[in-house]
């Protein structure tokens, strides 16, 4: 893993919110919104924008965890702008918070982890998983 960031870097993404952004269950969609699901998901590839600059080739990144408080809607066709920041790097995990807005108003809050895995480390992941 390469060490490239200081703690308080930034990474941002841009997402314009599109109808399979919005909360649907069972095929039916509840709002016209951006779903929390949708949120998580474009966060946690925010802070993997730092993941695949510190990773060297026979390494990938696994999600560890995403904590989210959902503060606002944004409907579709909103663009919403996703600000990740360095938080930590602990025996290589990377942990980011995110702000996520539509214009100058806050959507959410989130904090994701991310840990940086040799090839090897990911396979043995993979046949514990296949043994329960």
């Amino acid at each position: 893993m390469k060490q490239l960031f200081r703690y308080g870097d930034t990474k941002e993404f841009y997402k314009t919110v599109g109808k399979k952004d919005a909360a649907t269950f069972n095929g039916v969609q509840v709002h016209p919104y951006y779903s929390t699901y949708a949120l998580a998901r474009d966060a946690e590839w925010t802070s993997r924008l730092f993941v695949l600059d510190m990773k060297e080739a026979e390494e990938e990144g696994i999600g560890t965890f995403v904590d989210i408080k959902h503060k606002s809607p944004a409907p579709i066709g909103s663009e919403v702008r996703f600000i990740a920041t360095l938080k930590s790097v602990i025996h290589g995990e990377v942990i980011c918070t995110i702000t996520a807005k539509v214009g100058m108003r806050l959507i959410a809050t989130i904090e994701t982890g991310q840990k940086i895995l040799t090839a090897d480390e990911l396979e043995s992941l993979k046949r514990v998983a296949h043994s329960g």
